[in-house]
């Protein structure tokens, strides 16, 4: 009897092992807000999903307006969360730095104002939209990274001050045909980042980076073939400051408008700055592309030194992780 017994405790424990997770395989997980999917929000999707998968799991989100905070924990990986259409599938919330915290009163702060934070490694966001839609009272962050190996693809990153948070020195993301909005720094922080033929839009007078590369990592943004655009009115725009001394920022073939101001960066009031930020450009078009007037402590590089910048060189790795589109 006592074996018998401690087989059917084995069996049940063994039955509730595979039962405990049915969504423990490759399978697509649909979240739809009209309720046609399996879940109505993606935070939902997210939490069923294994920690540290060796399969790519793909959470696809019908069109609609989700609006929650999404976090993808640092135990998940190989996820990737496509949207049906970027436009119509959006995410939005809209915490903003000055928000008072009820057991504190005290500020949010910057770094809990985000919509999305990815702290997971080889993540994937895929035709969505992440928005912050607060209002210009503070920091509002859209989108934040920690992880490693990241990619962005038809994605649209909308907000005001501080849009996108790259807060991992030594992660590597890379953003492709993507449309990034903001008004000042709105896209900041240590991160190794690749943008790829993407639109860069300001929304006022302003700074488009503050990057805060460290000094013993050997790039920053780098910007390729993108689109530097801005609203009506908007005629005042740094390419970007240096939140950190060795801010590294390079925008080549890319598209200037002629909102770019003729000098192209800015210090950040301290002239030290000057002596340490990489700031370069190569080969860029537009009326905001003119270099006569450029900070002379900025850097144009030379077709030999450009032909260096590449993928590869930048990730120092193997890129198979970056699709081809």
């Amino acid at each position: 009897m006592k074996k018998l017994f401690i087989t059917i405790i084995a069996a049940l424990a063994a039955f509730t092992a595979n039962a405990a997770n049915p969504y423990d395989n490759p399978d697509t997980l649909v979240v739809s807000r009209d309720g046609t999917g399996q879940f109505r929000t993606i935070n939902e999707a997210v939490e069923v999903c294994r920690a540290f998968m060796e399969y790519h799991k793909v959470i696809y989100v019908k069109k609609g307006v989700y609006k929650e905070k999404v976090i993808i924990p640092s135990w998940l990986t190989n996820i990737e969360v496509c949207g049906e259409d970027a436009e119509n599938t959006i995410i939005t919330y809209d915490d903003h730095a000055n928000i008072r915290l009820e057991d504190t009163n005290k500020p949010m702060g910057t770094f809990r104002t985000y919509t999305v934070k990815v702290e997971g490694n080889y993540i994937t966001f895929k035709n969505i939209t992440i928005e912050n839609n607060a209002a210009k009272l503070g920091q509002a962050v859209a989108l934040h990274t920690e992880g490693d190996h990241l990619v962005f693809v038809n994605c649209r990153l909308l907000g005001n001050q501080d849009t996108v948070y790259t807060g991992l020195a030594n992660t590597r993301l890379y953003f492709k045909n993507c449309y990034i909005e903001g008004t000042t720094d709105f896209i900041f922080g240590p991160s190794t980042a690749w943008f790829e033929g993407c639109t860069i839009h300001s929304k006022q007078n302003s700074y488009v980076t503050a990057a805060s590369t460290p000094a013993d990592v050997a790039f920053g943004y780098v910007f390729n073939r993108c689109k530097l655009t801005a609203a009506e009115g908007v005629t005042k725009v740094y390419l970007g400051r240096p939140w950190r001394p060795y801010a590294f920022t390079l925008f080549m073939n890319c598209e200037l408008g002629s909102h770019i101001l003729p000098a192209g960066w800015h210090n950040w009031g301290k002239a030290s700055n000057e002596k340490t930020a990489r700031y370069m450009e190569y080969n860029n078009s537009g009326a905001g592309a003119t270099t006569k007037e450029r900070a002379p402590w900025s850097k144009q590089l030379t077709k030999k030194e450009a032909a260096k910048i590449t993928v590869d060189n930048v990730f120092k790795m193997d890129n198979s992780w970056i699709p081809e589109i």
